[in-house]
């Protein structure tokens, strides 16, 4: 996977792009308005895109592209700058108020971050950026009047999409804004590429927002392999002791049963994610099994974030409602090393969200030995491979859910050899070869600028 898709799937042959060919920037302007790399995954608005832009930009330093993530400050007495790791810096912005400002208020705040990007590149010497990467939709805005001030590059990635996501809403979640949509809309067209997570993410960018398929690359994005990983020697040969011993382990640290059965939830904990339905799923379990009461443990890890902000205690009074007050059991979001632990513990993953641009939690319980259950929406079926390192369920009905853990529930053997599966499966998807695709992207991106430069002066 260390090369990119220049061109995807429309019935035309692709054109041609040798990895290499091209020079690569010396330091990149990364854009990560609304979330900061610093934040722990989990929490508010942060999530799998802050761990993206943390790993893609260590990669990237490391194969000597320096790279500066702006970000907007939501404390006073910030540093102006971070470093986050060796030739990766984060940069700091005021805009707007420090505390209580929801990402739907953020629009209002660009030309404030703008004016403190602008004010920090203006610091530097001339030619100081090669090339700017934002990141969201608001990053992408912010990103567009950069690079047309420093004449550099634009590459966007949008993680998500409010078209998307309104054509396939929970129910009673609130849909993405008609400015979201127009902003996207012109944020594709002034982008010089945009990178997508998956073919069909690829695809929509093509379909809803009418992208010109030439500038949309696909990068899959990878997962730290050091740290979701198997702990037991030889977990990912077919070796189930392995896997056993490494989920004692790990339920002993945690302090979980060791002889329960745990599907698991980790997220961010709103409608779009869709954690209701385990719930819902596992009371459908209890009811076939009313004795399964006393070896089941959900764990729920993960806090209220978007549209879940609205009623935080929700999910806490559903579980209240289904009488699994005393078999679920919620856990503050954690960091990427104790979330590692509770992969292990887990029997299996479930992740019903109702969109996932790829949905990196997957691959990275995978990893350590865990099958999957998700919806199969976005880039799941990318992350999952349905039948051999877990299950993908057509829609969101509790009933399905519930029938997918039970064959799992019923059949241990089956677990250990998807989980075994499943970290094999894992294994492709490093940050390296995702840090040497974007870079690839980003080589392209600048030889096409500077060809559209020197035509305008012909």
């Amino acid at each position: 996977m260390s090369q990119y898709v220049s061109r995807i799937s429309t019935g035309l042959a692709p054109r041609l792009r040798l990895p290499g060919t091209h020079r690569r920037p010396r330091r990149v302007a990364m854009l990560s308005v609304h979330t900061s790399p610093l934040h722990q995954p989990g929490t508010g608005d942060a999530g799998g895109m802050n761990v993206y832009i943390v790993e893609l930009a260590k990669r990237l330093a490391a194969i000597n592209i320096e790279v500066e993530v702006f970000t907007r400050a939501t404390a006073g007495g910030l540093p102006d700058s971070v470093e986050l790791a060796p030739g990766v810096l984060v940069r700091h912005v005021d805009a707007g108020p420090y505390e209580g400002l929801a990402k739907e208020d953020l629009p209002g705040q660009l030309c404030a971050f703008t004016h403190g990007v602008m004010r920090a590149w203006a610091r530097q010497r001339p030619g100081h950026y090669d090339l700017v990467h934002s990141h969201y939709w608001l990053s992408g805005h912010v990103g567009w009047l950069a690079a047309e001030r420093w004449r550099v590059p634009l590459v966007h990635a949008m993680h998500t999409m409010a078209k998307v996501k309104n054509a396939a809403l929970a129910e009673g979640d609130t849909p993405e804004p008609s400015s979201r949509v127009i902003g996207e809309t012109q944020i594709v067209n002034a982008a010089d590429r945009l990178i997508a997570n998956t073919p069909e993410e690829a695809g929509e960018l093509v379909r809803f927002y009418d992208a010109d398929p030439d500038k949309v690359a696909v990068v899959y994005p990878g997962v730290n392999l050091d740290r979701f990983r198997p702990t037991t020697a030889g977990a990912t040969t077919d070796a189930p002791a392995s896997a056993v011993a490494d989920a004692i382990a790990a339920r002993d640290r945690l302090g979980v049963p060791r002889d329960a059965f745990v599907p698991l939830f980790a997220g961010r904990i709103q409608p779009l994610k869709a954690p209701d339905v385990l719930l819902r799923a596992v009371a459908i379990l209890l009811e076939r099994a009313p004795a399964l009461r006393t070896r089941l443990y959900v764990p729920v890890v993960g806090g209220p974030s978007g549209s879940g902000l609205a009623k935080p205690e929700g999910l806490q009074k559903l579980a209240a409602r289904l009488g699994l007050a005393d078999v679920v059991h919620f856990h503050p979001p954690v960091g990427q090393d104790l979330l590692a632990d509770w992969f292990r513990a887990a029997s299996v993953l479930v992740m019903p969200s109702y969109s996932e641009s790829f949905g990196l939690v997957a691959i990275e319980a995978q990893a350590t030995g865990t099958p999957v259950v998700a919806a199969a929406v976005g880039g799941l079926p990318v992350a999952v491979q349905d039948g051999r390192t877990g299950y993908l369920v057509q829609g969101h009905d509790p009933v399905d859910y519930a029938n997918a853990l039970q064959r799992l529930l019923d059949d241990p053997a089956l677990t250990a050899r998807m989980g075994t599966a499943a970290a094999r499966h894992a294994e492709s998807f490093g940050w390296d070869a995702s840090a040497a695709a974007t870079a690839d992207v980003y080589a392209s991106a600048m030889a096409d600028h500077r060809r559209r430069v020197r035509s305008h002066h012909v």
